[in-house]
């Protein structure tokens, strides 16, 4: 059965539905681009290793030839219990903290500040590694002919190499639809595999064989951030955790034994499959561990008995099948000229390519980028599991930089960028059901640490939902707006999918929680406009008038811009939903003319502050104050010139160094300006090769296994790079649609993408030669709807009708139309 091949019949996804008629050639062939992240030699650092995952299981690979480690991660093993997220001395402080503000005081607040702030949140932790010992024979490997691949057209790990005349294969999946991660390793002539195969942990545990061909591993999580002692009196008991390897051998050939009750030894054997599921107690963010009733050992031996009525073909046809639907809904085709030959193909590694892009500018790189990033979001988002973390899924320390949390001011947000526009909405569910959470602890964190209704979260969370401020200083740790940018991907996700009963059922209940806390933060001020104290502009500090440092003032061009955000959104939401007489909503419109508006500083750029402060570091990290450009909405080309042109000389000032996820926030920024120039810069600027013994020299990147760099490895710059890219190629709201805005025109020249979303509940595909516009279609599953489509300052406005394709010409008429099924 194993040997057996199955042959899937697809349904057509959004990317095959429409195809061009171009008339200066044939389309760009996808089949000459493999989709492939490529090595010529083992993992030397964890950065080398390629990643899998099934949104909940996930494993960095190193394809070693004589040992091969998996590192395993399972997205609920963290640190702690649930918490208490409030502090009833916290009123106080407020009151201070706000005179001081309203004195000028800045410095002071600052300081002052510090009372508000709590305790830092829980920590991701790691599974384990399984780790194959092969023989001696292994190690005099032909280097030249070993190679690994990651293939993203079916996410899957392969590693190829020969000993003598017998030739080795290895390859790895995540299964979403069996929950879990499997591995088959084979030789092309018989009885040639001898291994031993073990799995350990660095957390608490042990393992243990069980029956013949099964070792369990049972372990636990500290129940507090950092393990306590043994004998300490107030250790909680923590999420508990088993694991089950399954091993197969093939039939009539090779031995298996067993090693101190630990481990196997096979002995020439032709094939082996190994299969590892995983399980916690956690069970919820409110319910402790100690009082879970989740049997993590029962759950994966009932998960291992579904799984053995398949054969490993079969397997791995309902992994390709299931990942396959959600990956090729979107193609991307990018060449420099029509009869360019792609780039990938051969021996060439992925690091090589990153290395030569600044000379080569190898369009198909970027093709893979962008694959890449939706390929990772598959991975660790799924509906049912936990948000993406700051690295997904995959951490390999005890102590993981930032702790691999929520960071709620900017972070979690990007992780979640490309899912609507990419045609990834189904990947988006975990953070609404995150928020719901954070919506049920921050009604607590609001009633007591502020006296306000509906709910908060500030800077940063945990898999508790966490909702009070950071440990720290009031610069990062206090920020009150986390909850309400999260907001915001409600309103986003029915502006793409129309879908009403989420807008009803999920999104207007959490809207109405967190704008009834923005109406109660709000107080009124000078002048009649209603601010914010106090407030911070994320991780940023400014020259008080005083002459002092401080950070903390009131009404951050970034709080004023998020709140007016969700105002608008609930205000359309309650339009959608019959809701506009309510009270709440009457509060809203009587709020939103005196919101204190967006500013220019007198250098021309848009202030960050509510004063026109000092700014010590022009080139940080941080561009908070263009929210509303991007992500936002109250900044736009057609709608506010001025601030437009204030928002590019800010970008200007701020310059293109920074983070990985700073690059790709700008990159978008740019895109949303209709600037290709510079948004190709900033996609040019995340091609350079980290290398991780220096890391630390290095101010964002690549690493060669394709994760952005802060460094160090930081997910949300892969996420925003694909949104970027999408934003350069289509823009829209919930009546335009913008083609091309940002197109590098004489970088990208030729291309052709297929499957991007836009708002209003349409799929968009374009194709363009010599920088122009060929031809593109449009269609719509949803209801009928209008747009008014813009090309190089060209509009026409036409009438999309549910269920049929309408194909456009590059004079933007109408060419054919047929209908969808």
């Amino acid at each position: 059965m194993e040997d057996c091949e199955w042959i899937l019949v697809k349904e057509p996804t959004d990317r095959d539905i429409w195809s061009p008629s171009l008339e200066n050639g044939e389309e760009i062939s996808s089949s000459s681009r493999p989709l492939e992240i490529r090595f010529n030699e083992a993992a030397k650092h964890w950065t080398d290793a390629l990643p899998i995952g099934n949104g909940r299981l996930g494993a960095m690979i190193w394809c070693g030839v004589s040992s091969e480690i998996l590192n395993l991660n399972e997205d609920t093993l963290w640190t702690g219990t649930p918490g208490d997220y409030t502090n009833p001395e916290a009123p106080t402080s407020l009151a201070e903290v706000r005179k001081l503000v309203d004195n000028g005081q800045y410095a002071e607040a600052t300081e002052a500040a510090v009372q508000l702030t709590d305790n830092s949140p829980d920590v991701y932790q790691l599974l384990g590694d399984i780790k194959l010992e092969f023989d001696d024979f292994h190690g005099t490997f032909q280097e030249e002919k070993y190679e690994r691949v990651l293939d993203l057209d079916t996410a899957t790990v392969k590693v190829n190499y020969s000993v003598g005349d017998v030739e080795f294969a290895r390859e790895y999946f995540a299964s979403n639809p069996d929950q879990v991660i499997a591995a088959k390793v084979s030789a092309n002539k018989p009885r040639c595999l001898t291994f031993t195969l073990s799995i350990d942990s660095k957390m608490h545990h042990h393992t243990y064989v069980s029956g013949n061909n099964q070792i369990i591993m049972e372990g636990s999580c500290p129940g507090k951030r950092k393990p306590p002692k043994v004998d300490a009196n107030d250790n909680p008991k923590g999420i508990q955790f088993t694991a089950i390897l399954d091993l197969q051998i093939s039939g009539g050939s090779g031995n298996l034994q067993v090693l101190d009750n630990r481990r196997f030894r096979v002995e020439h054997c032709d094939w082996a499959i190994i299969l590892l599921v995983a399980s916690s107690s956690f069970n919820g963010p409110f319910i402790k561990p100690a009082d879970s009733k989740r049997d993590p050992r029962s759950e994966c031996s009932s998960m291992l008995n579904s799984i053995k009525k398949f054969s490993y073909s079969k397997l791995y046809a309902r992994h390709l099948d299931d990942y396959q639907k959600l990956f090729h809904r979107v193609s991307l085709q990018l060449s420099k000229n029509s009869d360019s030959v792609a780039k990938g193909s051969g021996r060439v590694s992925t690091a090589d390519r990153v290395k030569s892009y600044k000379t080569d500018e190898d369009p198909s790189l970027v093709e893979l980028l962008f694959q890449y990033g939706r390929y990772l979001l598959i991975a660790c988002s799924r509906p049912g599991t936990q948000p993406a973390n700051l690295q997904g899924i995959w951490n390999y320390m005890l102590e993981p930089p930032w702790d691999c949390a929520p960071h709620l001011n900017i972070n979690l947000q990007m992780n979640y960028w490309p899912a609507l526009s990419c045609n990834l909405k189904e990947c988006q569910e975990p953070l609404f059901d995150y928020t719901t959470s954070l919506s049920l602890c921050g009604f607590k964190t609001a009633k007591v640490n502020y006296g306000a209704s509906g709910w908060v979260a500030h800077q940063v969370s945990d898999i508790w939902a966490k909702t009070s401020p950071d440990r720290g200083q009031a610069v990062w740790a206090l920020w009150q707006m986390g909850g309400a940018w999260t907001c915001t991907h409600l309103w986003e996700h029915y502006t793409y999918t129309l879908d009403k009963v989420f807008l009803a059922n999920t999104a207007y209940p959490l809207l109405e929680g967190c704008t009834s806390f923005l109406l109660d933060w709000l107080i009124e001020g000078r002048g009649g406009y209603l601010k914010t104290n106090p407030s911070t502009s994320p991780e940023h500090a400014f020259i008080a008038p005083d002459g002092k440092a401080a950070s903390v003032s009131y009404s951050s061009t970034m709080d004023m811009s998020i709140i007016k955000e969700v105002f608008s959104d609930i205000v359309s939401a309650a339009e959608v939903l019959g809701k506009s007489d309510d009270d709440l909503i009457k509060r809203v419109l009587k709020a939103q003319p005196h919101l204190c508006p967006t500013r220019i500083a007198r250098d021309g750029s848009i202030m960050e502050w509510a004063q026109d402060f000092e700014d010590p570091e022009i080139h940080h990290r941080h561009v908070s104050h263009l929210f509303g450009l991007f992500p936002g909405h109250t900044i736009s080309v057609r709608g506010t010139p001025a601030l437009c042109k204030a928002a590019d000389y800010t970008l200007y000032k701020r310059g293109e160094e920074g983070p990985g996820w700073s690059t790709t926030w700008k990159a978008a920024l740019w895109a949303r300006l209709h600037d290709s120039e510079h948004a190709y810069r900033m996609v040019k600027h995340l091609f350079d090769l980290v290398d991780p013994d220096h890391e630390a020299n290095f101010e964002g990147g690549l690493y060669s296994n394709l994760f952005t760099a802060h460094p160090p490895f930081q997910i949300d710059a892969n996420f925003g790079f694909s949104a970027a890219v999408a934003e350069m190629l289509v823009q829209s709201t919930m009546r335009d649609l913008y083609l091309l805005p940002a197109l590098p025109r004489d970088k990208w020249p030729n291309g052709c993408v297929k499957g991007l979303k836009a708002r209003g509940g349409v799929t968009v595909s374009i194709c363009w030669n010599e920088g122009d516009l060929h031809e593109f279609g449009l269609w719509s599953n949803g209801q009928t709807t209008t747009k008014r489509l813009h090309y190089r300052g060209r509009t026409i406005a036409t009438n999309i009708l549910s269920g049929k394709v309408y194909t456009f010409n590059k004079q933007l008429n109408c060419v054919k139309t047929y209908a969808l099924f």
